[in-house]
């Protein structure tokens, strides 16, 4: 398969999940949407990493809880080395070390190289535990054979490798290996590349043993500025690493409120199922890329601004971020304003902040109709919008 040089990485993504769905290559649990997606011939593809050099010297491994990666865990315990594996969404920590019991055969190997196994053996791994790991084995939806990858848009990845550096437990050296189908290697434009994406040094498929070669550097640690007080809120070993690195006399500051809108659909990406589209609503044209793609440099700075309302209580920003992607009527800036249920967009001028307003008429996100108006001139209200 050959998605193409163009597009976005969502669109890449697209791709691959629904070709091979449609070509029957997905496995357990489908549909593979949304997902690092499981594949036949996993089980051959992980047997692969026996015949890599920097897995016989490997003593400490880190692996992805994906499905396709079940074989590379329970290759690491057949092959007694020490195995951690990230914690779910990180929230109680960054790792946990998987601990067979003694004198574990063959099936209690298995069992504890799946997901329930990761759950019933393991203990947690503190910040402050000695850990070095000599390899890291990683999920992909797409990946490139120059070693760009494409994950499932969340970036915990990205965000578990960025923190094993801050921690000290890996190093520019560290190998990165990658397990997919033959089908989701594919060219991928390297302009879709950020300085945070994690890149790898090895892909293995049920076919083939490929060395990328990469010289982009992987992420040196934690970009802060790219990241939001509510992930934070929600990643406690982040919080911890954020108060170490502060007291070290580093950059800490996060994204700001008012957040250029700009950024691939990667990073803010929408829950399924979560945003409905508004009855009638234009198709996206060419003619409105450039309102999806935020402002170029040396545009003038926004000045009418559209208030949205009536957002859910569990609502994030990337569900808003991506009903407005899909409708081109991105803002320039967008001020989130989560606690009170209301979110404003700041547009380059009022024929732009008419468009949306009309565009976003009758949007949901979840059960709830948003509602959407012109906000009124500054000093009206608190935050412009009407009835605020």
């Amino acid at each position: 398969m050959e998605p193409g040089a163009g597009g976005s990485k969502q669109d890449i993504r697209e791709r691959i999940w629904d070709y091979m769905e449609s070509e029957n290559v997905a496995d357990f649990p489908r549909p593979v949407h949304h997902r690092i997606p499981n594949f036949k011939g996993s089980h051959r593809a992980c047997q692969n990493l026996k015949d890599l050099e920097v897995f016989a010297r490997t003593q400490e491994v880190k692996v992805d809880p994906d499905k396709p990666l079940e074989g590379v865990r329970l290759l690491a315990l057949q092959s007694k080395k020490t195995l951690l594996v990230p914690t779910p969404r990180l929230r109680t920590g960054l790792f946990n070390r998987i601990t067979p019991p003694p004198g574990a055969n063959k099936e209690m190997l298995r069992k504890c190289a799946t997901s329930q196994g990761v759950r019933d053996f393991s203990v947690p791994v503190g910040l402050d535990s000695r850990v070095l790991v000599d390899l890291v084995v990683v999920g992909s939806v797409a990946v490139s054979e120059k070693g760009w990858r494409i994950g499932k848009g969340e970036g915990y990845a990205d965000l578990e490798y960025a923190m094993m550096v801050s921690m000290g437990a890996v190093h520019k050296g560290t190998p990165v290996v990658t397990i997919v189908h033959d089908c989701q290697v594919v060219d991928i434009p390297e302009a879709l590349l950020e300085d945070h994406d994690l890149t790898v040094d090895y892909i293995l498929t049920p076919t083939r043993v490929i060395s990328t070669g990469c010289k982009r550097p992987k992420p040196a640690g934690i970009t802060w500025s790219k990241i939001s007080p509510e992930m934070l809120g929600k990643i406690p070993v982040l919080r911890s690493l954020r108060d170490r690195e502060k007291r070290a006399g580093m950059d800490v500051a996060l994204q700001a409120e008012h957040q250029p809108f700009l950024g691939s659909a990667s990073q803010h990406p929408a829950l399924p199922g979560t945003v409905r589209r508004p009855h009638n609503a234009p198709r996206p044209g060419a003619d409105s890329l450039e309102a999806a793609c935020g402002p170029r440099e040396g545009e003038d700075a926004p000045t009418a601004t559209v208030c949205v309302g009536n957002l859910p209580h569990d609502a994030r920003v990337r569900d808003l971020k991506r009903a407005l992607r899909e409708l081109r009527v991105a803002p320039l800036q967008l001020s989130w304003r989560g606690p009170q249920h209301r979110a404003l967009l700041h547009y380059r001028d009022l024929a732009a902040a008419q468009q949306a307003v009309s565009c976003l008429q009758g949007l949901h996100l979840g059960d709830s109709a948003l509602t959407v108006a012109l906000a009124r001139p500054h000093n009206k209200s608190p935050g412009g919008c009407p009835g605020s």
